[in-house]
C-alpha cells in the first residue's frame, strides 16, 4: 500500500499542532515529556518542528495527557478553528 503526499492543508495543520504543543510544553524539558508520553524525544522534536506533519492519534492522546491540553482543543488547532468537534461534523 502506497501513503499519499500529504498535502498543503496537512502539512499547515501538523505545523499549527507542533506549534501548539512546544507553547504548552513551555520550560518542561523535552525529553520530559516525550517520556512521559511514550515517545522518544526525536519525535516529539520531529513534531514540534513540523517536520512530522501527521503523527499518530494515539501518539497525539498522549501528549494531550502529558501536557494536560484537552484532544478537543488539539483537534481544533489541528483543524486550524475553535470550533467543537460537534460543529464540523
Amino acid at each position: 500500500m502506497v501513503r499519499q503526499p500529504l498535502t498543503p492543508e496537512q502539512i499547515e495543520a501538523g505545523r499549527r499542532l507542533g506549534a501548539l504543543l512546544r507553547q504548552a510544553r513551555a520550560g518542561r524539558d523535552l525529553a520530559e515529556v516525550a517520556h512521559a508520553a511514550g515517545i522518544s524525544p526525536e519525535t516529539l522534536r520531529k513534531i514540534e518542528s513540523g517536520r512530522l506533519p501527521s503523527p499518530g492519534f494515539g501518539t497525539i492522546v498522549c501528549l494531550g495527557e502529558a501536557l494536560n491540553v484537552p484532544l478537543q482543543e488539539l483537534a481544533a488547532t489541528w483543524r486550524g478553528n475553535d470550533l467543537p468537534l460537534e460543529a464540523v461534523s
